[in-house]
């Protein structure tokens, strides 16, 4: 009984400190980063999904203080093989490359690089097997973003103005 009156404790102490160091969550509506940016992706479908997931997790830019500039590159690689010597599974292997310029000035503020996978199964259908691979390109783009996104909010505290 008394172990449960000490933790009871230890979480009531620990929420005091976090409200006393000026905690605040960064995706409440009023939280002053969404809408301050303006986003510059490429030209390509796979630009087009990282664009609209950062978008999405950082809110439209109504007066954007920064542009955040993405660039993607990805490769194929064989992940399984048939006894028969097909392959049978592909991953799709990507990286983005950003960097957050400031509008009004052309100063840039920070840069960073994520990289991740997904994979994809080929089949023996083509249009099957395009489709897969449109998914999994699409899949690959929302998680770089996110990864982004989670880069950018480590600098909230920065940015904020």
């Amino acid at each position: 009984m008394s172990s449960d009156r000490l933790s009871r404790r230890l979480v009531c102490l620990s929420l005091l400190g976090l409200a006393g160091c000026g905690f605040v969550p960064v995706y409440e509506e009023s939280a002053t980063i969404r809408g301050q940016f303006a986003f510059e992706t490429d030209e390509t479908v796979m630009g087009f999904h990282l664009g609209s997931r950062l978008a999405e997790r950082l809110g439209s830019p109504a007066s954007p203080r920064y542009t955040l500039k993405a660039t993607l590159n990805t490769r194929e690689r064989a992940a399984a093989i048939t006894a028969e010597g097909d392959t049978s599974r592909l991953n799709v292997i990507g990286e983005a490359r950003w960097s957050l310029v400031e509008t009004a000035s052309g100063a840039q503020v920070a840069t960073g690089r994520t990289e991740a996978f997904t994979s994809y199964a080929a089949t023996s259908s083509t249009v099957a097997t395009q489709a897969t691979r449109d998914d999994a390109r699409k899949r690959l783009a929302t998680i770089l973003g996110d990864m982004v996104v989670t880069q950018i909010l480590g600098l909230a505290a920065e940015l904020a103005p």
